[in-house]
């Protein structure tokens, strides 16, 4: 994330964003001695592009003053100042670290339904980085799984989701033929995450895994070895 906003210089390879980005750091750096209104004209020194009017807009929509001070703030209303100082810089590209963290639900929701009504209101790409399954439930297109700096699995969340299955049954039920993500025993119940949906022993029962399990599962996967006992299992 640092490298595509030109923070950082990557070791290896390139990044390209086409168009402007902005960024929101995971704490939201602010000026806790500006008003908003300072913070606000501290925007609109350092940017080439700046929609003044559409930020004093967005910050009058969600009841904060101008004239308050950034210390002053609630947490939710300083990632709400630290998004609209991003977004009034026009970005293509819309970068994400942790925007959420230490919010209250109420506030994460808040936070998270204004983002989404920038994209809806025009072309704008967000990519957004959260340890919270929660937050990319009904917000994301697409899921990038990350684990130890590692690529896990990329790709249309709907499309993962229809690609995959949870299938629970008995330790002696094969699964052969199954790409097996990650998988766990309580007793002589045995339950899996796997990729495809192949022929499937009529012992086992399956079902489309929620997101959170997806994620869990192959956050998971580099950790687990096979499962002794397991007929069939490859993971």
């Amino acid at each position: 994330m640092h490298a595509a906003v030109g923070l950082l210089r990557p070791a290896l390879g390139i990044v390209r964003v086409a168009g402007e980005a902005a960024f929101v750091a995971q704490d939201k750096p602010l000026y806790e001695s500006f008003t908003v209104a300072e913070m606000l004209a501290f925007g609109r020194r350092m940017n080439t592009r700046w929609d003044a009017a559409a930020a004093a807009h967005r910050l009058a929509g969600l009841d904060i003053p101008l004239k308050q001070k950034v210390s002053r703030l609630s947490g939710g209303q300083q990632a709400q100042v630290a998004v609209t100082l991003a977004l009034a810089s026009r970005p293509d590209l819309l970068v994400l670290d942790e925007p959420l963290a230490n919010l209250d639900p109420l506030a994460r929701h808040d936070v998270m339904r204004s983002i989404m009504a920038e994209v809806a209101e025009r072309e704008l790409t967000v990519l957004l980085s959260s340890h919270v399954v929660a937050d990319l439930e009904e917000t994301c297109d697409w899921l990038v799984v990350l684990n130890g700096g590692r690529l896990q699995i990329s790709g249309d969340i709907e499309e993962l989701l229809d690609g995959h299955l949870v299938l629970t049954g008995p330790d002696e039920a094969s699964a052969a033929g199954t790409q097996v993500v990650w998988a766990s025993r309580a007793g002589r119940q045995v339950s899996m995450l796997i990729r495809g949906a192949p022929l499937l022993d009529p012992r086992w029962q399956a079902r489309r895994p929620r997101l959170e399990e997806l994620v869990m599962g192959y956050l998971r996967s580099p950790e687990s070895a096979a499962l002794p006992g397991l007929t069939g299992v490859d993971a």
